[in-house]
């Protein structure tokens, strides 16, 4: 039998090895990764705009990698549900999150029952696209532009209102933002999808609303809204002669929804650049930009520590709105 201290001894060199041949088992794994499919899930349902930037995405991620890159739709509670199955799964790169703003920066302040920490449990990889939203107004409010809005609702507190496909979606909280940064009373109606919202702010019953470009410009093109403003910080191509609503005059206003990769907290650098690398080479295919343009989008090339900062500033922009007017999931 082994002296104790000689067991001691001999388990202390084992535990220095292994520690180190971590490095070259890192190198290793870089060089042999990726070695099997990987699966990409998008925490919403097909046909969504999500979904489209995660299929274009991964068809280029397909040649990049050399591996095939699955789209796996995991939808439910908000994006909650998809994001959760990424997070505890392996961390060794074979499973993926296409993550958004709402499940990224506006869950963890939105819902006290959410299961995961995006800023712990979940590493940034790298961005994909950023697109802006539009205000669009019903035909008959007489206005036509955000300052005109401002001074309607300052004119009648509480009487003007904005329609969102749901509380505490993206659109929802960039008519909060609104209110804030023009110091205005506006009332806002959630409804259950963008279609209902639409056809309200159409018909007359609420007067504007804020939604992805893609899906108000056939309203718009068919006469039934009109648009007032777009939330980025530049116009859109789809719409020049619309301005931004900075430019409107609340100056410093920006709102944008934004999409990309993220990996279990835990997955080796090693792997965490080769994703990265492969997604800013799908970022250069001409049908990838195309695709995100279509959309409405810009791609976004942020890797690494620079996408997780934009993330954490994302989070931190979206929990002062949601404290400031104390917005409850339904």
């Amino acid at each position: 039998m082994a002296h104790p201290n000689k067991r001691s001894t001999l388990s202390g060199r084992c535990l220095a090895s292994c520690l180190a041949l971590l490095p070259m088992f890192g190198a290793a794994q870089a060089q042999t990764f990726p070695s099997a499919p990987i699966r990409l899930v998008v925490p919403f349902a097909p046909g969504g705009g999500t979904d489209a930037v995660a299929r274009a995405v991964a068809q280029s991620l397909n040649k990049h990698l050399g591996q095939t890159v699955v789209v796996e739709n995991r939808p439910g509670a908000a994006g909650a549900l998809g994001s959760l199955v990424v997070v505890r799964a392996p961390a060794d790169g074979y499973t993926l999150l296409l993550g958004s703003n709402g499940p990224i920066a506006i869950n963890p302040s939105l819902d006290a029952r959410l299961q995961y920490d995006p800023a712990k449990d979940l590493r940034a990889v790298a961005a994909v696209a950023s697109a802006p939203f539009l205000l669009a107004a019903n035909r008959a409010l007489p206005i036509n532009d955000v300052q005109g809005l401002v001074s309607l609702a300052r004119s009648k507190p509480g009487e003007i209102n904005f329609a969102s496909p749901g509380t505490g979606t993206t659109n929802h909280l960039v008519g909060e933002l609104l209110k804030t940064m023009a110091d205005v009373d506006m009332v806002h109606i959630p409804y259950k999808g963008a279609s209902p919202a639409m056809n309200d702010v159409a018909s007359g019953v609420v007067q504007f609303m804020s939604g992805d470009i893609n899906t108000l410009l056939p309203i718009i093109e068919s006469g039934r809204l009109k648009p007032l403003a777009v939330t980025g910080l530049s116009r859109s191509p789809f719409l020049p002669n619309v301005p931004t609503v900075a430019e409107s005059g609340i100056q410093g206003f920006e709102a944008n929804g934004w999409f990309g990769l993220f990996a279990p907290a835990a997955t080796p650098d090693t792997v965490i650049n080769v994703l990265a690398k492969a997604v800013a080479d799908s970022l250069k295919d001409q049908e990838v930009r195309q695709r995100i343009e279509a959309l409405g989008g810009t791609p976004l090339e942020l890797q690494g520590e620079d996408f997780a900062r934009f993330a954490a500033s994302e989070r931190a922009k979206w929990k002062q709105v949601i404290d400031s007017h104390q917005i409850k999931p339904d």
